[in-house]
């Protein structure tokens, strides 16, 4: 098995879990992105509804009230799309991203032979690989995220729609002359009515009638921006990896010894996370907005024709600090997501590598017999 291949299954498995143990934080958060704010109040009496009031609070708040709204498949809603996803995602992008490093790896070695370089690869190559892998990840997987976009936000969607067909219906019926038990007993009907039930399949359908085939790469522009965020996240990470192994090295005088703990691993991968994601949450901000159903509000502020339009209405109609709406969960969920993944995924690979040299061993005695 090539180390590429390793690596991707590895990162593939490790992708897998992280995502499992993460994914409520991953709803609120989505959730949180898509709720359209409005800068100022509207100059009316009607009370704000209840749905609008639940969406402040605490993460943890958030996460109490959608689980008593909806249970833990609220929570867990788009798991299983979300799962294929994380796997292709996290296979393609640490398979092309082995497969590059061992190239630029390879290509400072050569040149140091050649009496050019120290060896080691520059901060810029691990840019340059990391944005290529990340961008053929996206390409190949964005129709996935999409889907699993639309069902974290569809009971939110809903929600929305629903109290827009209210508030007409209200308006109708305040000048049809209706008597007072004929508006509760119709404005009872319209309560009374419940979402279908939504699965990846009606999901995809929903997409492509609203959009055709485009539809499942819609947000590209911004994804394909974020592949920044990765790109920042091994830059750190891997100049990280060497500074401390070429500590370690000095002062334990012994330079093959540069195995890393599975904490050290954790810590230097939050670390490298945190940085990019800081850097890079307006763009998932964008995405998840252009990714969410667009009938999600009830006026043109919350309707986006693409990337440009969607950021210039988040300006005039929500303001500038709604670019890092949602960013504490988004921190907590990815950070914590990004280093339980490298830590399950150097020990894969070990486990791995362990195995390959048992049944190497084997293949040997069994030849001597």
């Amino acid at each position: 098995m090539s180390n590429a291949v390793l690596n991707g299954l590895a990162g593939a498995g490790g992708g897998i879990i992280a995502q499992i143990i993460t994914y409520p934080l991953q709803t609120v958060n989505t959730r949180q992105q898509t709720e359209r704010t409005a800068k100022t109040k509207s100059k009316t009496n009607q009370p704000s509804s209840s749905s609008d009031r639940g969406t402040g609070g605490s993460t943890l708040a958030q996460l109490l009230q959608l689980f008593q709204a909806e249970g833990l498949g609220g929570l867990y809603s788009g798991l299983k799309p979300s799962l294929l996803g994380t796997a292709a995602s996290q296979g393609v992008y640490y398979y092309f991203y082995q497969l590059l490093k061992n190239k630029v790896e390879a290509r400072a070695i050569a040149r140091k032979k050649e009496g050019r370089g120290d060896g080691t690869v520059g901060m810029l190559s691990w840019l340059v690989v990391a944005a290529i892998a990340g961008s053929l990840n996206v390409l190949l997987t964005i129709p996935i995220w999409v889907l699993v976009t639309r069902m974290q936000t569809h009971t939110q969607a809903e929600r929305k729609i629903m109290e827009a067909r209210m508030d007409s219906a209200i308006r109708e019926m305040s000048t049809a002359n209706l008597s007072e038990s004929e508006m509760k007993a119709k404005l009872a009907e319209l309560a009374s009515q419940k979402p279908c039930p939504y699965g990846t399949f009606l999901a995809a359908r929903e997409v492509y009638n609203e959009a055709g085939i485009r539809g499942f790469w819609k947000g590209i522009i911004p994804t394909l921006v974020m592949v920044c965020n990765p790109s920042i996240q091994f830059m750190i990470y891997e100049t990280s990896v060497k500074q401390l192994q070429a500590k370690r090295s000095s002062i334990r005088k012994q330079p093959n010894d540069k195995k890393l703990s599975a904490l050290e691993v954790f810590l230097l991968g939050a670390l490298a996370k945190l940085s990019a994601t800081v850097a890079t949450y307006p763009l998932l901000v964008v995405k998840s907005r252009l990714q969410a159903k667009q009938e999600i509000g009830r006026d043109v502020m919350s309707r986006y024709t693409g990337t440009i339009d969607a950021i210039m209405k988040i300006i005039r109609f929500e303001g500038l600090h709604v670019f890092y709406k949602g960013m504490g969960t988004k921190i907590v969920q990815s950070v914590f997501a990004a280093s339980v993944l490298f830590m399950l995924k150097e020990e894969l690979v070990k486990f791995f590598l362990f195995i390959a040299r048992i049944r190497h061993i084997r293949a040997i005695k069994s030849k001597d017999r």
